[in-house]
């Protein structure tokens, strides 16, 4: 097994436990858990996710100008997907170029790589559909891959593009620590945000650097975003708490390497009313909310984890179309698949990002 296989089944403990705002020396680990097990991917939950990534191979471009991508244009086409795609493949154990997904991720990484402007930015110039979103997401998936990595062309190319990404994020941030939609300093809601901070995570566990004032801004920027009832809003200028936010939310507090205390324990009982099959649980960006709330629950382990995870487990494995993606919610069924795939591998920890 090379180093980077190693590297990426072991899951880097020390980088994946450092926190945002923590010198890599001074981050809390989370304790020991025995809810937190590979056991949870059941003989059927791994022929679901086996089907969902074969499914999106077959969806991947082999050639041409958007070789690596889903899709000639719209969300298909985009760099969100792309990235997305490439960490459920990752988060396999396949590390690039190798195993079973190997050469696909090389194609992800190829197109992502591509897609970084001059500015470094990470976006289809003329698509419309990439924002600041599909912006974090590349940033995230990208770092995942130069951390990972021990090829020294990989690290070139990918680290020189990843820094311009880098860099952009943190030249526009507004000053309240938040981001918009365009990359540029405006106003700012937390869904941008939190993509944010996940790729500027990863970006710095990987050995990026990010300003101490970027990493302190952004998560004041969460903490004022948190309602009274300890969900989280849209905006931090006023707005209820719903699912998606709040799980986001928290996963921002345990970037942040703030691991308890008042504000995740409410936020963590408010997602817990909307747990996977509750009629509570109904929300617009189902997928989006998930990605976010099955890694909150990671995070915060036991009880938590041990109910939250078999129920969004056993709610996706019924959703499943005949043909192995997940045909119905938002977005496209690339994005889908590509979030069901994510999550129903989390325990599998093999990504360091992911990591309690």
């Amino acid at each position: 097994m090379s180093s980077l296989s190693r590297r990426i089944l072991i899951g880097s403990s020390a980088a994946a436990a450092t926190g945002l705002l923590l010198p890599r020396s001074s981050s809390p680990q989370a304790p020991a858990d025995a809810t937190r097990t590979a056991d949870l991917i059941t003989p059927e939950t791994q022929r679901a996710i086996d089907r969902g990534l074969a499914w999106l191979t077959k969806r991947q471009v082999l050639s041409g100008r958007n070789e690596g991508a889903f899709g000639h244009g719209g969300y298909q086409g985009g760099v969100a997907v792309a990235s997305l795609a490439g960490l459920a493949f990752m988060m396999s154990g396949n590390p690039p170029g190798q195993g079973t997904f190997g050469k696909h991720i090389d194609r992800c990484i190829a197109y992502l790589t591509s897609c970084v402007q001059d500015s470094g930015y990470i976006s289809v110039p003329g698509s419309g559909q990439d924002n600041m979103y599909g912006h974090g997401f590349a940033t995230l998936f990208l770092a995942e891959v130069y951390g990972m990595s021990d090829k020294a062309d990989l690290d070139v190319a990918v680290g020189e593009k990843l820094r311009k990404a880098v860099k952009l994020t943190c030249q526009c941030q507004n000053d309240a620590g938040g981001w918009r939609y365009q990359p540029q300093k405006s106003d700012a809601d937390l869904s941008i945000t939190i993509c944010q901070i996940m790729g500027l995570r990863a970006a710095r566990d990987a050995g990026i650097h990010v300003p101490d004032e970027v990493r302190t801004r952004c998560i004041q920027y969460v903490k004022n975003s948190q309602n009274a009832d300890g969900g989280f809003r849209y905006q931090i200028n006023g707005g209820g708490s719903t699912f998606p936010l709040t799980a986001a939310g928290v996963v921002s507090l345990y970037s942040a390497g703030i691991y308890d205390g008042e504000p995740i324990e409410k936020a963590l009982k408010w997602l817990m009313n909307h747990l996977p099959g509750k009629a509570s649980a109904s929300s617009g960006y189902f997928f989006y909310g998930h990605y976010y709330a099955v890694q909150a629950m990671w995070h915060a382990g036991g009880d938590y984890w041990a109910k939250w995870f078999p129920a969004i487990r056993d709610l996706l494995l019924s959703r499943q179309g005949g043909d192995g993606s997940w045909p119905d919610g938002e977005v496209c069924p690339e994005f889908r698949t590509g979030m069901a795939c994510i999550i129903l591998q989390m325990p599998n920890n093999f990504l360091p990002i992911f990591s309690p």
